[in-house]
């Protein structure tokens, strides 16, 4: 893999997010839900380094805190919809004939619904929440995610190594484990951060409507929903919020689209 400036300045930047939401309890300064209501819309000083919100919380301390909510929700996504896609999508492959039209077909059904309307219409009938979104988002992540495996795979069954494992008497079980999946790994790895950053986009869409993470929950998307403070002239949460999504995301975009372009080959005897 090319180590171009890119790829290590994004590969850093999403270490030091992981970090900061790992350690957030450690590296926030105040508690992310306790304001001093005369404190409220302070500027940014060395007491509160991005200022105070509408209730005189600590802004710092919730975007600190809010890296937790807004990483937790995508790699659950990514989870679930990996979960299922991979080993469908494989067999689709593998398999073909039926299995691969029947899966085809189902993917194509569910490609027919944005996942944004899945995710409302979710919320709708089970009420706001993280979960409904969750499960939601990660259904309509699925065709895309398997639509990728079912192209990978088979193209690489198409190689003399697939073949010759076949000839030597490998099932295929052995082949997919021991072999096909190794190779297909930096592929997966690629889609599977590209899709965490759609999901982060869409979680964070979701909880700007007050449909997925409710406020006074410390998150990304909740803090960039504090319309009143900028209709009143206190952009600064607002804005604090969203460079982190867009720094966040680009970081994600870039890391993914290089590990998608690695593909080593492997043959374990």
């Amino acid at each position: 893999m090319k180590r171009d400036a890119a790829f290590v300045g994004a590969s850093t930047t999403l270490v030091v997010v992981v970090v900061i939401a790992l350690s957030a309890p450690l590296l926030a300064p105040y508690d992310p839900h306790q304001g001093v209501l005369l404190a409220a819309f302070q500027g940014p000083s060395w007491e509160h380094w991005l200022g105070t919100d509408a209730v005189g919380r600590d802004i710092l301390s919730r975007l600190i805190h809010g890296a937790r909510t807004s990483l937790l929700g995508p790699l659950a996504i990514v989870a679930l919809s990996l979960a299922i896609s991979l080993p469908v999508g494989m067999a689709a492959a593998w398999y073909g004939g039926a299995v691969a039209f029947a899966v085809t077909r189902t993917f194509d059904i569910v490609f027919a619904i944005p996942g944004l309307l899945l995710a409302i219409l979710a919320v709708s009938l089970f009420g706001p929440g993280l979960t409904p979104a969750i499960l939601a988002l990660a259904i309509a992540y699925v065709p895309y995610v398997a639509r990728l495996i079912v192209t990978a795979t088979e193209r690489e069954r198409r190689l003399p190594y697939i073949m010759a494992l076949s000839v030597q008497g490998h099932g295929a079980p052995r082949i997919v484990v021991r072999h096909l999946l190794p190779n297909l790994a930096p592929v997966i790895a690629g889609q599977a951060t590209i899709t965490f950053a759609y999901s982060l986009i869409d979680l964070a869409g979701l909880s700007f409507l007050g449909l997925a993470v409710q406020a006074p929950q410390a998150d990304w998307g909740v803090l960039v929903s504090d319309q009143d403070a900028v209709l009143q002239g206190h952009p600064g949460q607002a804005i604090a919020a969203s460079v982190v999504i867009v720094v966040t995301v680009l970081s994600l975009f870039v890391v993914g689209s290089r590990l998608a372009g690695e593909r080593p080959r492997r043959w374990k005897r």
